[in-house]
């Protein structure tokens, strides 16, 4: 039997030392690349961030999207709201105001004095605007004449008012006049009763009659 002299066990020692240096070294290789396939790396977490969102953030975002929408539809309603409010009591506010103004000028138009023909004319025109006043104005000198000429005299009291429509620049009322009538050839008063259509228009800061009609 051949004997193992001490260069070949050093021979061995050398090629043992070699192969698990190569060991090593493969080992070594393999990692990264089973580190690269193994499930939930870094590069399959990037995959995942690029994947489209799924059904359950869909419906997340939907909700979100929807809450959102009916906040502003809600605050875009609370606004039209208030300003309709607010839109209602400043009619209400003109119409309660303008049929004030009503009542007092239909009692001073059928109210006259013969004695006082100028002041009452006066009072007439002041309280008039746009159409009305223009009528009023180019028959007063033939009715001035006729009203001295038959030395008449009349007084108006309003029993009923009504406003019919409104604005905030323009109030349409009713009223209901009854009218003490007296002159030269009629000397006891009597009493005619008419309803007035008088259309009330906001000018320069007051209530003016722009038409009067008897219907």
């Amino acid at each position: 039997m051949p004997s193992t002299t001490d260069e070949d066990l050093d021979d061995q020692k050398t090629d043992t030392a070699a192969e698990d240096t190569a060991t090593s070294d493969g080992d070594a290789t393999e990692g990264p690349a089973d580190a690269a396939s193994e499930p939930g790396s870094a590069a399959d977490g990037e995959n995942d961030d690029a994947e489209p969102a799924t059904p359950g953030r869909r419906r997340r975002r939907f909700l979100v999207g929807a809450l959102a929408a009916l906040a502003v539809a809600g605050f875009a309603t609370s606004g039209y709201l208030g300003w309709q409010l607010w839109h209602d009591r400043q009619v209400e506010q003109a119409a309660a105001q303008a049929q004030t103004a009503a009542v007092a000028y239909a009692q001073v138009l059928t109210s006259i004095d013969s004695n006082n023909v100028d002041e009452n004319f006066a009072q007439v025109l002041d309280g008039s605007t746009g159409e009305f006043r223009d009528m009023y104005t180019k028959s007063s000198t033939q009715l001035r004449q006729l009203l001295i000429d038959n030395e008449a005299s009349a007084r108006g009291v309003v029993l009923e008012s009504a406003v019919q429509s409104a604005s905030e620049n323009q109030v349409v009322v009713l009223l209901f006049v009854d009218q003490s009538v007296q002159n030269a050839s009629v000397p006891d008063p009597r009493i005619d009763r008419s309803r007035i259509k008088m259309t009330m228009d906001y000018v320069d800061g007051r209530w003016r009659a722009s038409q009067v009609e008897l219907p």
